[in-house]
């Protein structure tokens, strides 16, 4: 679907692409190019830089397309993607961090080693690489470069060559820090465009109450039947839990950001304000696809949702804005994604075979940025090959990614008793069979159809693994020899005070009152 750009429109894109270079390259100075700079920022991000820097990455282009695409197709059940996070969001901050900020991680591997030792360790660092290359850069170009070669009417190839290099640019000179400047502009750029979006999309059709009237009633509604062969309610509560589990509690990508945060306290803060602003984006992202679809179902696919919007809706100049926020939620993603590469692989694997003074660290860092930025172009030309919607692409991965990682975790965490065998077993067999179901899954391989709906297949991958974990961790006693010094801090929770708790208090009403209206 071609979008004709006036002077106007391509005039706000300009200075869009101007003001994220002078956010990625501003304060870049001699004085700030050592190793924890580059990866961690010195450990000085304050809450709001957390909280909407997180949120920038995490609004790649399959969730501007993706859940408007839902919207159309599905209803507000793909709201639930993000109305059910913060019950996850607040496991981070109450037991994850003060755990990984005490224990003075750099990568989320790195807690691994100290509560399992080496080999889950290693494990987990080609995890994490294999994850980031697929599921944050292949996934994210490939989507964005989908909907950037149909505007701007370009190659795949020239869409993804053009972004890579502009996300690489600032991030291998910037480093965190610069990832998280451009994060919190290009966070307002998204939620500003979006809400333009659908103001002039509700106004379109005069009221959300008319809407409600014309689409079907189960569009309305946050949980569907579990005869639903999509999104039943069996698989939002039991499937979505093992991917939120991984994706906001272990992914290096997401954790990164609380790692390089002040205080444990200052990580809290930023892990709540992402909550809350996770209540607005079903507004901002799946309604737009609902209206889309009352406007222009006849002449329109669901993918195509939001693109319909910006080109019938949008006027001049409006119109730029959108697609420079289509633009900064993928360039966010893969930025995001770039230096956790490159950080998880100078400090997790480079540093195994060569001692690295932080000016090496800084250039490998670099150079890893690069290369991530090579790897994952490639991958996202390999998905042109899968005949699935975004969506259900770029979650179908991580749904199927997450269960080794989850149950590991939430055992490493709760369970004092789990050991190094356990987790393991854990990791080599049940990574091996989902990196193994992954790519048979995405490539719809021994035939499409074969595999359950993702989020179920992810359960039932879960279950099996708990409970491997469980007879494992029972069965065997890992030898005192193979212990690791790893000790639980009893301040779960440190930094939590009454307004923290308050603030969790209130969102959880909020959640609640959503969920009965909707249901």
């Amino acid at each position: 679907m071609k979008i004709i750009l006036t002077g106007i429109d391509y005039l706000v894109l300009v200075v869009y692409v101007i003001a994220l270079f002078a956010f990625g390259f501003y304060l870049k100075s001699s004085r700030s190019q050592s190793g924890g700079d580059i990866f961690l920022g010195r450990r000085s991000l304050k809450w709001w830089q957390i909280g909407f820097s997180m949120f920038s990455a995490n609004v790649g282009p399959m969730m501007l397309i993706g859940l408007s695409s839902l919207g159309f197709s599905q209803g507000v059940v793909g709201g639930n993607f993000e109305w059910l996070a913060w019950i996850f969001l607040m496991l981070l901050s109450v037991f994850f961090i003060p755990r990984y900020i005490s224990s003075g991680i750099s990568t989320i591997p790195q807690f691994l080693l100290l509560r399992y030792g080496r080999r889950s360790y290693n494990f987990l660092v080609v995890y994490s690489l294999v994850s980031i290359l697929f599921v944050w850069l292949g996934s994210a170009l490939y989507a964005g470069g989908l909907v950037i070669s149909e505007i701007f009417q370009c190659s795949l190839l020239e869409a993804v060559v053009l972004t890579t290099l502009i996300s690489t640019s600032y991030t291998a000179i910037g480093g965190l820090k610069a990832v998280v400047r451009t994060g919190v502009f290009q966070s307002v750029i998204i939620i500003v465009s979006s809400l333009i979006l659908t103001v002039l999309a509700i106004g379109k059709i005069g009221h959300v109450e008319d809407a409600a009237k014309a689409i079907p009633a189960d569009y309305w509604k946050l949980f569907h039947a579990r005869s639903d062969p999509e999104y039943s309610w069996l698989a939002i509560v039991a499937g979505y839990p093992v991917v939120a589990v991984y994706y906001w509690c272990a992914d290096q990508t997401i954790v990164q950001k609380v790692l390089a945060a002040k205080t444990v306290k200052e990580g809290q803060r930023g892990i709540l304000f992402l909550a809350a602003l996770k209540v607005i984006t079903p507004f901002i992202f799946v309604l737009p696809g609902i209206i889309c679809f009352l406007l222009y179902r006849d002449t329109t696919t669901p993918d195509k949702s939001y693109i319909t919007l910006v080109k019938n809706l949008m006027p001049a100049g409006l119109r730029g804005l959108c697609i420079a926020a289509l633009i900064a939620s993928l360039i966010d993603t893969v930025s995001s994604g770039l230096n956790s590469f490159s950080t998880v692989f100078t400090l997790d694997v480079v540093t195994q075979f060569v001692t690295l003074k932080e000016k090496d660290k800084t250039r490998v860092g670099r150079w890893m940025t690069a290369a991530g930025a090579f790897l994952g172009g490639g991958i996202a030309v390999l998905f042109s090959y899968s005949d699935k919607s975004l969506f259900e692409l770029t979650q179908g991965l991580v749904s199927i990614l997450a269960p080794p990682l989850s149950v590991v975790f939430l055992a490493g965490i709760f369970w004092k008793r789990t050991h190094r065998v356990g987790a393991e077993t854990v990791l080599f067999g049940g990574g091996f069979l989902c990196l193994v179901m992954g790519v048979c899954y995405v490539l719809n391989y021994p035939y499409k159809g074969f595999w359950p709906h993702f989020l179920l297949l992810s359960v039932y991958i879960f279950i099996f693994l708990v409970i491997l974990m469980g007879v494992i961790t029972m069965v065997f006693k890992s030898p005192e020899k193979n212990h690791v010094s790893f000790t639980f801090p009893d301040n779960a929770g440190s930094g939590m005070d009454k307004w923290l708790w308050a603030g969790w208090g209130a969102l959880a009403l909020i959640m609640i009152t959503i969920y009965i209206v909707l249901n």
